[in-house]
């Protein structure tokens, strides 16, 4: 298991707290599918939540140590049924995914320009629609001046 130091606990427990559960733990315990799909979130997201369900609290003490022994992660927090937990990504994994991300990042640039170029044709023609319909502007003093009357 890696060791966390407070801060390092008290800042992931903080990331974690909008985190939905990615797996759920029943009955069955820690089978091999579940140790396979905890071990791919882990390298996804590095910080997980896992639901435990029909287990006392010793039990998901226990499965707690289990899971960060076998995934070689770290525990972060431990509340109902509800376990954190939390492994650095490994670096064969991070070498696959960085061309995935340069092209992914390529892919998404290319959208935003497209899209920004759309929303600016659409605030153009929106302008040169508003003109059209505006009647021509005019002084507004509040009187009518040349009158020679005086109201």
């Amino acid at each position: 298991m890696i060791e966390l130091t407070p801060a390092q606990r008290r800042e992931l427990r903080a990331k974690a707290h909008h985190l939905n559960p990615v797996v759920t733990i029943a009955g069955n315990g820690l089978t091999p599918s579940v140790i396979a799909e905890l071990e791919r979130s882990l390298q996804a997201h590095e910080l997980i939540k896992v639901r435990v369900q029909g287990a006392e609290r010793e039990q998901r003490d226990a499965l707690m140590n289990e899971l960060c022994t076998t995934l070689n992660a770290s525990p972060v927090q431990h509340i109902g049924n509800i376990l954190v937990v939390w492994r650095e990504r490994r670096e064969e994994d991070k070498a696959a995914a960085e061309p995935l991300q340069k092209r992914s990042s390529k892919a998404a640039t290319a959208k935003s320009a497209a899209a920004f170029a759309a929303a600016a044709r659409r605030a153009a023609l929106a302008k040169a629609a508003s003109e059209t319909r505006r009647p021509p502007a005019r002084a507004s003093s509040g009187r009518i001046r040349g009158t020679g009357r005086g109201r």
